[in-house]
């Protein structure tokens, strides 16, 4: 094991949490935008339907926000504790 194949590793993790947390964070705003629109466009159609709307749209906003925390945890996860370096380790170690 060299330090060179541990700084690949470490490259290509970072680069990889880089994108996951990317991808996370848009979703998250595609997914806030649609909800709220939809909820625009109902209230629009049925404004006697409001409260219940209102009381969904912020349900689901909840479980929308909750999104990018999770995935963040696993991005913390790869980066902090690295399950790469430990199969890197265990493949030169069966050689």
């Amino acid at each position: 094991m060299t330090p060179d194949m541990l700084a690949t590793i470490y490259a290509y993790t970072a680069v990889g949490v880089g994108v996951i947390l990317a991808a996370a964070g848009l979703g998250s705003a595609i997914g806030w935008g649609l909800i709220c629109s939809k909820t625009l466009e109902g209230i629009a159609r049925q404004p006697e339907m409001r409260p219940q709307l209102m009381t969904n749209m912020f349900i689901f906003a909840g479980l929308m926000e909750s999104f990018p925390f999770i995935i963040l945890a696993f991005a913390m996860w790869f980066l902090f504790a690295n399950p790469f370096v430990g199969a890197l380790k265990a493949a030169i170690g069966a050689m």
